[in-house]
Protein backbone atom coordinates (compact mmCIF):
# COMPACT_ATOMS: atom_id res chain seq x y z
CA UNK A 1 0.00 0.00 0.00
CA UNK A 2 2.75 1.98 0.92
CA UNK A 3 4.44 1.40 -2.67
CA UNK A 4 1.12 2.66 -4.43
CA UNK A 5 0.94 5.83 -2.39
CA UNK A 6 4.72 6.86 -3.22
CA UNK A 7 4.20 6.36 -7.25
CA UNK A 8 0.90 8.46 -7.24
CA UNK A 9 2.71 10.78 -5.44
CA UNK A 10 5.78 10.72 -7.76
CA UNK A 11 3.23 10.70 -10.75
CA UNK A 12 3.35 14.29 -12.43
CA UNK A 13 -0.67 14.96 -12.58
CA UNK A 14 -0.14 18.34 -14.52
CA UNK A 15 1.90 16.35 -17.28
CA UNK A 16 -1.01 13.88 -17.62
CA UNK A 17 -3.70 16.19 -18.12
CA UNK A 18 -1.72 18.12 -20.81
CA UNK A 19 -0.89 14.48 -22.26
CA UNK A 20 -4.63 13.57 -22.72
CA UNK A 21 -5.31 17.15 -23.63
CA UNK A 22 -3.29 16.39 -26.27
CA UNK A 23 -4.23 13.46 -27.37
CA UNK A 24 -7.81 14.69 -27.34
CA UNK A 25 -7.29 17.57 -29.73
CA UNK A 26 -5.39 14.77 -32.01
CA UNK A 27 -8.04 12.20 -31.93
CA UNK A 28 -10.94 15.70 -32.55
CA UNK A 29 -8.25 16.96 -35.25
CA UNK A 30 -8.73 13.18 -37.08
CA UNK A 31 -12.37 13.21 -37.16
CA UNK A 32 -12.52 16.61 -38.69
CA UNK A 33 -10.15 15.25 -41.35
CA UNK A 34 -11.99 12.39 -42.05
CA UNK A 35 -15.42 13.87 -42.30
CA UNK A 36 -13.57 16.75 -44.37
CA UNK A 37 -12.55 13.75 -46.58
CA UNK A 38 -15.62 12.08 -46.56
CA UNK A 39 -17.66 15.59 -47.90
CA UNK A 40 -15.19 15.76 -50.36
CA UNK A 41 -15.21 12.09 -52.29
CA UNK A 42 -18.85 12.50 -51.76
CA UNK A 43 -18.67 15.76 -54.36
CA UNK A 44 -15.94 13.88 -56.64
CA UNK A 45 -18.54 11.09 -56.57
CA UNK A 46 -21.59 13.20 -58.14
CA UNK A 47 -18.96 15.09 -60.58
CA UNK A 48 -18.12 11.61 -61.74
CA UNK A 49 -21.90 11.02 -62.27
CA UNK A 50 -22.39 14.17 -64.03
CA UNK A 51 -19.29 13.67 -66.14
CA UNK A 52 -21.17 10.44 -67.26
CA UNK A 53 -24.41 11.94 -67.83
CA UNK A 54 -23.43 14.23 -70.48
CA UNK A 55 -21.28 11.35 -71.67
CA UNK A 56 -24.56 9.38 -72.43
CA UNK A 57 -24.24 6.55 -70.30
CA UNK A 58 -26.85 5.17 -68.11
CA UNK A 59 -27.49 6.27 -64.67
CA UNK A 60 -26.87 2.97 -63.12
CA UNK A 61 -23.83 2.31 -64.33
CA UNK A 62 -22.33 5.42 -63.50
CA UNK A 63 -23.21 5.24 -60.18
CA UNK A 64 -22.03 2.14 -59.90
CA UNK A 65 -18.41 2.99 -61.29
CA UNK A 66 -18.37 6.25 -59.06
CA UNK A 67 -19.47 4.31 -55.56
CA UNK A 68 -16.62 1.88 -56.67
CA UNK A 69 -13.82 4.17 -57.24
CA UNK A 70 -14.96 7.11 -54.21
CA UNK A 71 -15.27 3.84 -52.00
CA UNK A 72 -11.46 2.11 -52.61
CA UNK A 73 -9.90 6.48 -52.37
CA UNK A 74 -12.31 6.59 -48.62
CA UNK A 75 -10.80 3.77 -47.19
CA UNK A 76 -7.63 4.29 -48.41
CA UNK A 77 -7.24 7.83 -47.18
CA UNK A 78 -9.04 6.98 -43.89
CA UNK A 79 -6.46 4.50 -43.26
CA UNK A 80 -3.58 6.58 -43.86
CA UNK A 81 -5.22 9.25 -41.75
CA UNK A 82 -5.26 6.76 -38.47
CA UNK A 83 -1.81 5.43 -39.32
CA UNK A 84 -0.16 8.63 -38.75
CA UNK A 85 -2.73 9.79 -36.18
CA UNK A 86 -2.08 6.48 -34.01
CA UNK A 87 2.14 7.33 -34.50
CA UNK A 88 1.43 10.93 -33.10
CA UNK A 89 -0.58 9.77 -30.38
CA UNK A 90 2.25 6.92 -29.14
CA UNK A 91 4.84 10.15 -29.49
CA UNK A 92 2.42 11.48 -27.05
CA UNK A 93 2.54 8.85 -24.91
CA UNK A 94 6.54 8.75 -24.67
CA UNK A 95 6.42 5.44 -26.54
CA UNK A 96 9.50 5.66 -29.51
CA UNK A 97 7.59 5.36 -32.84
CA UNK A 98 11.29 5.04 -34.64
CA UNK A 99 11.44 1.14 -33.90
CA UNK A 100 7.75 0.60 -35.31
CA UNK A 101 8.52 2.87 -38.66
CA UNK A 102 11.93 0.95 -39.41
CA UNK A 103 9.62 -2.46 -38.67
CA UNK A 104 6.79 -1.03 -41.30
CA UNK A 105 9.33 0.07 -43.43
CA UNK A 106 10.88 -3.75 -44.11
CA UNK A 107 7.56 -5.26 -43.77
CA UNK A 108 6.58 -2.77 -46.32
CA UNK A 109 9.57 -3.71 -48.37
CA UNK A 110 8.77 -7.15 -48.20
CA UNK A 111 5.46 -7.10 -49.08
CA UNK A 112 6.21 -4.66 -51.76
CA UNK A 113 8.73 -7.50 -52.99
CA UNK A 114 6.27 -9.97 -52.77
CA UNK A 115 2.78 -8.62 -53.92
CA UNK A 116 4.34 -5.84 -56.26
CA UNK A 117 2.39 -7.60 -59.91
CA UNK A 118 -1.03 -7.16 -57.59
CA UNK A 119 -0.13 -3.67 -56.70
CA UNK A 120 0.10 -3.28 -60.40
CA UNK A 121 -2.86 -4.64 -61.68
CA UNK A 122 -4.66 -2.41 -58.54
CA UNK A 123 -3.40 0.56 -59.86
CA UNK A 124 -3.82 -0.23 -63.13
CA UNK A 125 -7.67 -0.89 -62.50
CA UNK A 126 -7.56 1.80 -60.68
CA UNK A 127 -7.14 4.29 -63.48
CA UNK A 128 -8.78 2.14 -65.91
CA UNK A 129 -12.14 2.26 -64.29
CA UNK A 130 -11.36 6.37 -63.30
CA UNK A 131 -10.94 6.60 -67.15
CA UNK A 132 -13.90 4.93 -68.16
CA UNK A 133 -12.38 3.04 -70.61
CA UNK A 134 -13.83 -0.16 -70.86
CA UNK A 135 -17.41 -1.28 -69.25
CA UNK A 136 -19.25 -4.02 -68.51
CA UNK A 137 -21.20 -4.77 -71.96
CA UNK A 138 -18.88 -3.70 -74.03
CA UNK A 139 -17.05 -5.83 -76.94
CA UNK A 140 -13.53 -5.35 -76.63
CA UNK A 141 -10.39 -6.50 -77.90
CA UNK A 142 -7.87 -7.03 -75.26
CA UNK A 143 -3.93 -8.56 -75.98
CA UNK A 144 -5.10 -9.42 -79.31
CA UNK A 145 -8.35 -11.98 -77.94
CA UNK A 146 -12.01 -10.13 -78.75
CA UNK A 147 -15.21 -10.76 -76.48
CA UNK A 148 -17.99 -9.53 -74.65
CA UNK A 149 -16.83 -7.92 -70.89
CA UNK A 150 -18.42 -9.53 -68.62
CA UNK A 151 -16.84 -7.65 -65.55
CA UNK A 152 -14.31 -4.75 -64.72
CA UNK A 153 -12.78 -5.68 -61.42
CA UNK A 154 -9.75 -3.41 -59.72
CA UNK A 155 -7.42 -6.52 -60.90
CA UNK A 156 -8.77 -8.33 -63.35
CA UNK A 157 -10.80 -7.70 -66.79
CA UNK A 158 -12.85 -11.19 -67.34
CA UNK A 159 -13.95 -11.30 -71.41
CA UNK A 160 -15.84 -14.16 -73.33
CA UNK A 161 -15.55 -14.71 -76.60
CA UNK A 162 -17.89 -15.96 -79.27
CA UNK A 163 -17.16 -19.45 -78.48
CA UNK A 164 -18.16 -19.12 -74.64
CA UNK A 165 -14.79 -19.19 -73.21
CA UNK A 166 -14.16 -17.47 -70.62
CA UNK A 167 -10.68 -15.13 -70.93
CA UNK A 168 -9.20 -13.22 -67.52
CA UNK A 169 -6.71 -10.57 -68.24
CA UNK A 170 -4.64 -9.26 -64.80
CA UNK A 171 -4.86 -5.38 -65.33
CA UNK A 172 -0.85 -4.82 -65.03
CA UNK A 173 -0.81 -7.36 -68.31
CA UNK A 174 -2.49 -5.69 -70.64
CA UNK A 175 -1.06 -4.05 -73.27
CA UNK A 176 -3.71 -3.19 -75.87
CA UNK A 177 -7.45 -2.08 -75.77
CA UNK A 178 -10.01 -2.09 -78.41
CA UNK A 179 -13.18 -0.80 -77.24
CA UNK A 180 -15.34 -1.60 -80.25
CA UNK A 181 -18.65 -0.06 -78.57
CA UNK A 182 -17.63 3.29 -77.48
CA UNK A 183 -20.55 5.28 -77.86
CA UNK A 184 -21.08 4.08 -80.86
CA UNK A 185 -20.32 1.35 -83.24
CA UNK A 186 -19.61 0.61 -86.94
CA UNK A 187 -20.00 -1.99 -89.22
CA UNK A 188 -17.49 -1.51 -92.60
CA UNK A 189 -18.32 -2.64 -95.71
CA UNK A 190 -15.81 -4.27 -98.30
CA UNK A 191 -17.79 -4.42 -101.36
CA UNK A 192 -16.58 -6.58 -104.44
CA UNK A 193 -18.19 -6.78 -107.74
CA UNK A 194 -16.88 -7.54 -110.78
CA UNK A 195 -14.76 -5.01 -113.20
CA UNK A 196 -17.28 -5.02 -116.20
CA UNK A 197 -19.67 -3.59 -114.29
CA UNK A 198 -20.56 0.42 -113.83
CA UNK A 199 -19.60 1.54 -110.09
CA UNK A 200 -21.29 4.73 -109.87
CA UNK A 201 -24.31 2.20 -110.42
CA UNK A 202 -23.06 0.10 -108.03
CA UNK A 203 -23.09 2.94 -105.13
CA UNK A 204 -26.44 3.79 -106.29
CA UNK A 205 -27.55 0.59 -105.56
CA UNK A 206 -25.73 0.62 -102.16
CA UNK A 207 -26.98 3.87 -101.17
CA UNK A 208 -30.20 2.87 -102.20
CA UNK A 209 -30.52 -0.39 -100.28
CA UNK A 210 -29.32 2.00 -96.95
CA UNK A 211 -31.81 4.55 -97.33
CA UNK A 212 -34.44 1.79 -97.30
CA UNK A 213 -32.51 0.05 -94.09
CA UNK A 214 -33.05 3.20 -92.50
CA UNK A 215 -36.42 3.62 -92.94
CA UNK A 216 -36.88 0.20 -91.50
CA UNK A 217 -38.85 0.10 -88.33
CA UNK A 218 -36.43 -2.81 -86.36
CA UNK A 219 -33.15 -1.55 -88.16
CA UNK A 220 -33.67 2.42 -88.62
CA UNK A 221 -33.80 2.83 -84.57
CA UNK A 222 -30.39 1.50 -84.32
CA UNK A 223 -28.62 3.03 -87.38
CA UNK A 224 -26.77 6.34 -86.95
CA UNK A 225 -27.29 8.36 -90.02
CA UNK A 226 -27.38 6.86 -93.69
CA UNK A 227 -24.86 4.54 -95.22
CA UNK A 228 -21.59 5.82 -95.91
CA UNK A 229 -20.31 4.99 -99.23
CA UNK A 230 -16.72 6.13 -99.38
CA UNK A 231 -16.06 5.05 -102.79
CA UNK A 232 -13.57 2.43 -104.98
CA UNK A 233 -10.95 1.23 -102.53
CA UNK A 234 -8.69 -0.68 -104.72
CA UNK A 235 -8.32 -2.92 -107.41
CA UNK A 236 -8.37 -6.19 -106.27
CA UNK A 237 -7.40 -9.56 -108.11
CA UNK A 238 -10.79 -10.21 -109.14
CA UNK A 239 -13.40 -7.65 -108.07
CA UNK A 240 -13.32 -3.80 -107.68
CA UNK A 241 -13.77 -3.14 -103.97
CA UNK A 242 -16.05 -0.29 -103.09
CA UNK A 243 -15.78 0.71 -99.05
CA UNK A 244 -18.44 1.88 -97.12
CA UNK A 245 -19.59 2.26 -93.60
CA UNK A 246 -22.87 2.02 -91.36
CA UNK A 247 -22.94 3.90 -88.05
CA UNK A 248 -24.83 2.16 -85.33
CA UNK A 249 -25.80 2.55 -81.68
CA UNK A 250 -23.03 0.48 -79.64
CA UNK A 251 -22.80 -3.15 -79.92
CA UNK A 252 -25.34 -3.06 -82.80
CA UNK A 253 -23.18 -2.97 -85.90
CA UNK A 254 -23.36 -7.20 -86.69
CA UNK A 255 -27.44 -6.99 -86.59
CA UNK A 256 -27.86 -3.70 -88.52
CA UNK A 257 -24.70 -5.33 -90.90
CA UNK A 258 -25.75 -8.74 -91.70
CA UNK A 259 -29.53 -7.55 -92.55
CA UNK A 260 -27.92 -4.73 -95.07
CA UNK A 261 -25.75 -7.30 -96.67
CA UNK A 262 -28.46 -9.94 -97.19
CA UNK A 263 -30.57 -6.69 -98.88
CA UNK A 264 -27.90 -6.07 -101.11
CA UNK A 265 -27.31 -9.40 -102.69
CA UNK A 266 -30.73 -9.53 -103.42
CA UNK A 267 -30.51 -6.16 -104.63
CA UNK A 268 -27.46 -7.12 -106.90
CA UNK A 269 -29.20 -10.48 -107.91
CA UNK A 270 -32.33 -8.18 -109.48
CA UNK A 271 -29.92 -5.26 -110.71
CA UNK A 272 -27.93 -8.50 -112.54
CA UNK A 273 -24.78 -6.87 -110.89
CA UNK A 274 -22.24 -9.78 -110.50
CA UNK A 275 -20.13 -10.49 -107.34
CA UNK A 276 -17.13 -12.37 -108.91
CA UNK A 277 -15.25 -15.05 -107.16
CA UNK A 278 -11.02 -16.07 -108.13
CA UNK A 279 -10.69 -17.89 -111.79
CA UNK A 280 -7.39 -18.42 -113.60
CA UNK A 281 -6.48 -19.47 -116.43
CA UNK A 282 -4.42 -22.15 -117.41
CA UNK A 283 -1.57 -21.81 -119.93
CA UNK A 284 1.18 -24.36 -121.23
CA UNK A 285 3.86 -22.56 -122.41
CA UNK A 286 3.62 -19.22 -124.21
CA UNK A 287 2.50 -20.06 -127.31
CA UNK A 288 -0.21 -22.50 -126.29
CA UNK A 289 -3.93 -21.91 -125.55
CA UNK A 290 -5.60 -21.58 -122.12
CA UNK A 291 -6.09 -24.93 -121.26
CA UNK A 292 -9.90 -24.67 -120.95
CA UNK A 293 -10.17 -22.67 -124.41
CA UNK A 294 -8.18 -25.94 -125.56
CA UNK A 295 -10.42 -28.36 -124.38
CA UNK A 296 -13.77 -26.34 -125.72
CA UNK A 297 -11.62 -26.83 -128.98
CA UNK A 298 -11.51 -30.81 -129.12
CA UNK A 299 -14.77 -31.23 -127.53
CA UNK A 300 -16.21 -29.07 -130.42
CA UNK A 301 -13.97 -31.04 -132.94
CA UNK A 302 -15.57 -34.17 -131.40
CA UNK A 303 -19.15 -33.31 -131.81
CA UNK A 304 -18.08 -32.82 -135.62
Amino acid sequence: MDLLVEYFNKVSWEDIIFTGLRILLILIFIWILVGITRVLLRRLEQLLIERGRAEGEMHEEVAKRAETLVRLLRQAIVIMIWVVGVLIILRQLGIDIAPVLASAGILGLAVGFGAQNLVRDVISGFFMILENQIRVGDVAIINGTGGLVERVNFRTIVLRDLAGVVHVFPNGTISTLSNMTREWSAFVLDIGVAYKEDTDRVMDIMKQVGAELHKDKTFGPLMQGDVEIFGVDKFADSAVMIKGRIRTLPIKQWDVGREYLRRLKKAFDAAGVEIPFPHRSVYFGEASKPFVTQLLNEAGQDYK
